[in-house]
């Protein structure tokens, strides 16, 4: 049997509990409105994000997820997006922060990262890639855990693929030097973080901000809350 060394997490609705919906809204409305600031037309932002965020889910790995963004907005805006893209830095630093009191907190996020420390396995966030690494940073931060916490941490500047897209964990894997057979991923969302499984990666479903869109048979999994996934990662070799 092939000995575990690392285990993965997701980010939003696993270490971070939160609703996902109210959190895209509130994520999209900001920014909409930060552009609205600089003279944008509101609608043409929303519609630009949406389709830019659409091509990174769709990237095939011609290019970072970064590079699959930005091409739908310069596509929309110009030379202009270009020269304000001192406007996005700027929302991640000031109105994104004030996205934290929409996510909850959970004490147990960071004794889940100490336990799996502890036992020596080797700890990587791997949260779907949709954000630059400035916002990834302050979402960790709201789970109450450092980026330091994590050996590597997924960001649209670093990735080429998105969940639930199996290619996105084999570049996980490639950057950490393990297979999957190595490896436990830990998320809530099935269509997302379960999809591991068919790499050969052991899978834990986190079930207190569960997302199944497809309604699949959740007990088919390893599932629970913090308590129960605890004590799965403390009984595995």
């Amino acid at each position: 049997m092939t000995k575990i060394k690392a285990v993965l997490f997701d980010l939003d609705g696993t270490l971070l509990p939160m609703d996902q919906e109210p959190f895209a809204n509130a994520y999209l409305g900001g920014l909409v409105s930060v552009a609205a600031r600089a003279g944008y037309d509101t609608g043409k932002m929303a519609d630009a994000v949406l389709r830019g965020t659409a091509a990174m889910v769709k990237n095939t790995g011609e290019c970072s997820n970064e590079a699959a963004f930005w091409q739908v907005l310069v596509k929309a805006f110009g030379q202009r997006i270009v020269d304000d893209y001192h406007m996005f830095d700027d929302f991640y630093k000031t109105d994104f922060q004030k996205i934290k009191g929409i996510c909850g907190y959970e004490p147990l996020a960071a004794e889940v990262i100490r336990t799996v420390k502890a036992r020596g396995f080797r700890v990587a966030l791997a949260t779907n890639p949709l954000f630059p690494t400035v916002a990834t940073e302050s979402r960790i931060r709201w789970a109450g855990l450092s980026p330091d916490d994590f050996e590597l941490f997924t960001t649209y500047e670093n990735s080429h693929y998105c969940k639930p897209n199996p290619d996105y964990y084999k570049e996980v894997l490639s950057r950490l030097g393990l297979c999957a057979e190595e490896c436990i991923m830990v998320g809530n969302d099935v269509s997302e973080d379960m999809i591991a499984e068919v790499l050969g990666m052991k899978v834990f479903l986190l079930t207190d901000c569960l997302i199944n869109r497809k309604d699949a048979d959740i007990s088919v999994y390893p599932h629970g809350g913090f308590s129960e996934l605890i004590e799965y990662l403390g009984s595995v070799e």
